[in-house]
């Protein structure tokens, strides 16, 4: 059986919120699903998520594929980064002390530069929410008064050009 750490759609229409979850493949996107492992909010900045990163690392270990979406979101939230720490107690490269020291100070570098963000779109919002509003005045076509063809009075009176031209 291939198992899938996927998103669940939730949310109303245009206002999508979805949860990260283990599922079969071939069950539905929003059909059975075997563990919720977490919720993830698009309409934040940055995207609120919200997740159990030990149950998400047993299921990798025990082989559950992420979709691209979930690895990214696995990625931004560490799990795959502590999955290749592990990985690497497990070689032998270092001990399982050093690997959280490790995991603790990307942790805390990461939660700063989403602090970081955050503070800074907040400060453009309110930048823009005291913006006074300047509305562009569209002016009406002026009309333009177009004369009416001239009918020929008479005949122009010939000339050496004009018999030239015939």
């Amino acid at each position: 059986m291939a198992v899938k750490m996927r998103l669940q759609r939730h949310g109303s229409k245009k206002r999508p919120f979805y949860f990260i979850v283990v599922a079969d493949a071939r069950s539905p996107r929003d059909g059975k699903f075997i563990q919720k492992l977490g919720t993830y909010n698009p309409l934040t900045v940055p995207a609120t998520v919200q997740i159990d990163r030990q149950k998400a690392l047993d299921w990798l270990h025990k082989g559950a594929q992420p979709t691209d979406t979930v690895r990214r979101i696995l990625s931004f939230k560490g799990v795959l980064f502590l999955k290749h720490l592990l990985r690497g107690v497990g070689l032998g490269l270092f001990d399982e002390a050093a690997a959280m020291t490790k995991f603790t100070t990307w942790s805390a570098e990461h939660d700063a530069q989403v602090a970081k963000r955050q503070g800074a779109h907040k400060k453009a919002r309110l930048e823009s929410r005291n913006q006074p509003v300047v509305r562009k005045v569209v002016e009406a076509p002026v009309a333009v008064a177009v004369e009416a063809p001239v009918a020929e009075a008479e005949e122009a009176p010939i000339t050496e050009e004009t018999k030239a031209a015939e």
